[in-house]
């Protein structure tokens, strides 16, 4: 089983209860930059996040490779302000981020070397910031992993 899970909308408690309850074992940190504005979610900053899921028994990888790139980012803030929207109000990617980020990210990356880090007996959770998992890459991530891999996916929402 595969977790997504985002920052934006969660308190701590309650983001390390869903992964309890969700059985993960292991946080995938998809993001380029590990920090997140806002003192709502300063838990969510990369160190302090690892030293909180090492107490709560979570293990924490961070997997660079498959961020989307300043640049491509950058594609998807220009939709949002056409569209009128932010980033923590975004319920869908850009089609133009989305062919994108599969065509230069996705499609170059080796995702056996995640599938092996995997805990073979807990769950994993893809984490990153938005809490919409159809506004964030992990779920393109995630939907790749279930095709070629077969992993079920379960989306934690706040």
């Amino acid at each position: 089983m595969i977790a997504t899970i985002g920052v934006y909308g969660w308190t701590l408690e309650r983001f390390l209860a869903a992964l309890h309850v969700a059985g993960v074992g292991l946080l995938v940190d998809v993001r380029q930059r590990r920090g997140v504005r806002g003192s709502d979610y300063t838990w969510a900053n990369a160190g302090r996040l690892e030293a909180v899921l090492a107490t709560a028994g979570i293990a924490y990888s961070h997997h660079k490779e498959l961020a989307p790139t300043t640049e491509l980012r950058q594609t998807q803030y220009r939709e949002d302000d056409r569209l009128g929207v932010g980033k923590r109000s975004r319920i869908e990617l850009a089609p133009e981020f989305r062919d994108r980020y599969l065509r230069e990210i996705l499609d170059h990356v080796d995702l056996r070397g995640l599938v092996d880090e995997l805990p073979p007996d807990r769950g994993a959770a893809l984490f990153c910031v938005e809490g919409d998992p159809e506004a964030c890459h992990r779920g393109l991530v995630a939907e790749r992993l279930a095709l070629e891999y077969g992993f079920g996916i379960v989306h934690l929402l706040p």
